[in-house]
């Protein structure tokens, strides 16, 4: 920390981020169990990315959309533990300031654009079991791509406002930050000016990103369970629940670990509870992610296989 020119409004350099763990002896074990878990990551949603592709029977506007959102988690967790994976090797746990605003910044961009996806795949669903006669000409490629501009726009707004009105506040020490990235309800526990218009900020645009999305996807899910319930035959409404069931587990875990960080006023002390709400946001959902949309999925396991054999007798 180096005091600088009134002008400049920030008189911190860098933030120190305290990490997961503080205890050395326990450093080796947290990196290695973040390098398996990156791995997997990785892997698993390249994979099935893979499936998605060279599989024709998975080219449809749900598994588009479901692409977009697994390419979605590998940066979501690129942007976080690579460099977690980073400080014990280095031993530097200090990340710049323009850097520190740069992971919020991605960060929010990824995950507001999953909100926003996770909603799109809802109403494909709408439409594929409620109307399937116009499915075709409703969810055309033109639209498909239209959802996903829109919603790239709207998470590049969000998460622009959020990084510019965190410029705005001063920051004169400490700066420790008790995480392992940087993230806003942190760094306004650090801000020695007022924080009150960033969390009002914050709650506002998240309360209304979140309850439209959520409005939005409960909506087309009561439409979706009344017509699957009209449905007489009990295997073919066995198999429009779990085309519906692997989204919406993803939809609960999403949403519930984001409303418990970003839907709060008040700058409350940071804790371990929000370092672990952090490690499922960033660590556990995209990881979990692949196996839960290959698990009750034939159709995936089926490409999965496919392109496992072919590789297999390639090389």
């Amino acid at each position: 920390m180096q005091p600088e020119a009134r002008t400049n409004r920030t008189a911190v350099t860098g933030f120190i981020l305290l990490g997961l763990v503080e205890t050395d002896n326990l450093q080796p074990m947290v990196f290695v169990l973040l390098l398996f878990a990156y791995l997997v990551t990785v892997g698993g949603n390249l994979s099935i990315l893979d499936a998605t592709l060279v599989e024709p029977k998975l080219h449809t506007p749900m598994y588009f959309f479901l692409g977009n959102l697994l390419v979605l988690d590998i940066g979501c967790i690129t942007v976080t533990v690579p460099a977690m994976l980073g400080h014990p090797l280095s031993h530097k746990r200090t990340v710049p300031y323009a850097g520190c605003l740069s992971q919020l910044f991605f960060f929010h961009l990824l995950a507001g654009m999953d909100c926003f996806l996770l909603t799109a795949m809802a109403y494909d669903r709408f439409l594929a079991i409620c109307r399937p006669l116009t499915y075709s000409t409703h969810m055309s490629q033109t639209v498909q791509r239209i959802l996903v501009a829109v919603s790239w726009a709207c998470a590049f707004t969000n998460a622009l406002t959020h990084t510019i009105a965190l410029t705005t506040l001063n920051f004169c020490g400490p700066n420790e930050v008790n995480h392992f990235y940087c993230d806003l309800p942190q760094l306004f526990q650090l801000s020695c000016s007022s924080t009150l218009l960033n969390e009002l900020l914050l709650f506002g645009m998240s309360f209304i990103m979140v309850g439209t999305t959520v409005v939005l996807i409960i909506s087309s899910y009561i439409h979706v369970a009344a017509a699957v319930l009209r449905i007489r035959s009990a295997e073919s409404r066995k198999k429009a629940f779990s085309t519906c069931g692997s989204h919406l587990t993803v939809v609960c875990l999403f949403y519930g670990s984001g409303m418990f960080n970003y839907m709060r006023l008040g700058s409350e002390e940071a804790s371990d509870k929000d370092k672990g709400v952090g490690v499922f946001n960033t660590i556990i959902n995209p990881m979990l992610n692949p196996l839960i949309y290959s698990l009750r999925n034939s159709d995936v396991q089926g490409a999965l296989w496919r392109v496992l054999v072919e590789r297999q007798s390639l090389t």
